[in-house]
């Protein structure tokens, strides 16, 4: 069985984005997959990479044209939080880092407090606080 999860995300200007997940608290991940062309995170207790790669990068790995997030998306990432507060926090450190909140810190429904964001990229996240959990 695999032991680790890596999320890789094509950005259009690589310092921007570095800068918004900073914002967001995102950990810096040292070593290799920090380049000119990448930057490594890590999230949360468990610990699962995020990587972005210039779009040009990307599209090699992935043999086939990067979506353009301005018209649909390609993922809708979610992040678990521990409280209705800390989904409140999320929201306002997206915007104050150049993102995007496209749904409000609220309830959704049942017994989910949560809100959607976009980092710089139109790259759509979810930040959950479910009750219960």
């Amino acid at each position: 069985m695999t032991q680790d999860l890596w999320l890789n995300l094509p950005v259009t200007d690589l310092a921007r984005s570095v800068a918004f997940y900073e914002a967001l608290g995102f950990e810096r991940n040292p070593g290799p997959g920090n380049s000119a062309s990448s930057a490594s995170f890590v999230i949360g207790g468990k610990r699962v990479v995020l990587m972005l790669f210039t779009r040009q990068v990307f599209a090699g790995f992935v043999g086939a044209a990067v979506a353009d997030t301005k018209f649909g998306s390609e993922v809708l990432i979610s992040l678990g939080a521990n409280n209705p507060t800390e989904v409140g926090d999320f929201a306002r450190r997206a915007l104050a880092g150049g993102g995007t909140v496209f749904r409000e810190p609220g309830p959704p429904g049942g017994a989910m407090y949560g809100c959607g964001l976009c980092d710089p990229d139109g790259h759509r996240w979810n930040v959950l606080f479910m009750a219960g959990r």
